[in-house]
């Protein structure tokens, strides 16, 4: 009877997980990172007395909620998200991108958004994650991380209030079929050291942040359309060192990455480069370009159990 009861709980456990890691990725910024705190959720389960657990839906989220928020406290990932920190990328179609039926839920997983909240204190994140991206009411913010309703509705006003001074534009529903070709256009210009091209292709106040295709200590970040268009040109030009350190020589494919067009660099069927765009009104604002195996370990293994579309150049 106990082994028929346990895989029961275990069931129960794997038909929450996907929403357990959207919560926690929301949280972290971090698709390792989350999958670990899922993963430690399990134990947590396996050990409780599940029978006198009355919401095991609650009981879990709480628990997520709780050893996520205990992460971005500690001492060793204060330190970490201070100097070389980015969030990490997530293909479309991954679960850990749910729930996504608004704009604003869609938004909330943007790199640019997941970015703006690592300005929020712990408290003031979770409590932004758990309204506005899972509709949680305020009492039962106020169970999950006890602390009252009243201070979490000031969380939320004060989170909302961040977040909402760190964006650059509104939010924006970007047409597919539009940004694909700004972003297309964008790779051909910088492929062929076209500068001029690639400045008529980003807006006046573009922005690229990179963590120096893998090898930079500290995030990299270029602030003019003049330099980003430098750093794009010499990035995206093809040349034997660089396929080196790629390990080979990739293949480009177009993706959605965090709701967002990007190009991915794959070798040998391993992805080793990842390139995000904000694209507004056929023109780039952000240039976001990761390449740190670590960043990538979670992307990597979803692209792999995917069935791929043809690339757009294949030999690079």
């Amino acid at each position: 009877m106990s082994e028929v009861i346990d895989r029961f709980d275990a069931d129960r456990f794997e038909a929450s997980r996907d929403r357990l890691a959207s919560l926690a990725y929301r949280l972290l910024g971090s698709a390792s990172e989350a999958e670990d705190a899922v993963q430690d959720a399990y134990l947590r389960w396996q050990g409780a007395d599940r029978q006198r657990i009355e919401v095991p839906e609650a009981w879990l989220a709480k628990v997520v909620t709780n050893l996520s928020l205990d992460r971005l406290r500690s001492a060793h990932m204060r330190k970490e998200r201070a100097s070389a920190w980015l969030p990490e990328p997530v293909l479309e179609g991954d679960p850990m991108l749910g729930p996504a039926e608004t704009v604003e839920q869609r938004e909330m997983v943007s790199l640019a958004v997941l970015a703006l909240m690592e300005r929020l204190a712990p408290v003031e994140r979770g409590v932004y994650v758990l309204r506005e991206a899972f509709s949680y009411t305020h009492a039962e913010i106020a169970d999950m991380l006890e602390i009252s309703e009243a201070a979490s509705q000031q969380h939320l006003h004060r989170a909302r209030r961040r977040v909402a001074a760190g964006r650059r534009r509104g939010l924006v529903d970007v047409d597919a079929a539009s940004a694909r070709r700004t972003v297309e256009a964008f790779l051909e210009a910088a492929s062929t050291g076209d500068t001029d091209r690639l400045v008529e292709l980003l807006t006046d106040d573009a922005t690229a942040i990179t963590d120096g295709a893998g090898l930079s200590e500290r995030i990299l970040r270029y602030d003019t359309p003049g330099k980003v268009a430098a750093i794009a040109r010499a990035g995206f030009r093809p040349s034997p060192a660089k396929r080196r350190i790629a390990g080979g020589v990739p293949v480009i494919h177009y993706a959605l990455v965090n709701g967002a067009p990007a190009i991915l660099a794959v070798v040998d069927d391993r992805v080793v480069g990842v390139v995000a765009f904000d694209v507004l009104s056929g023109k780039i604002s952000t240039v976001r370009g990761i390449a740190s195996p670590q960043r990538l370990a979670h992307i990597d293994a979803v692209w792999a159990r995917q069935e791929q579309d043809s690339p757009i150049i294949a030999e690079w």
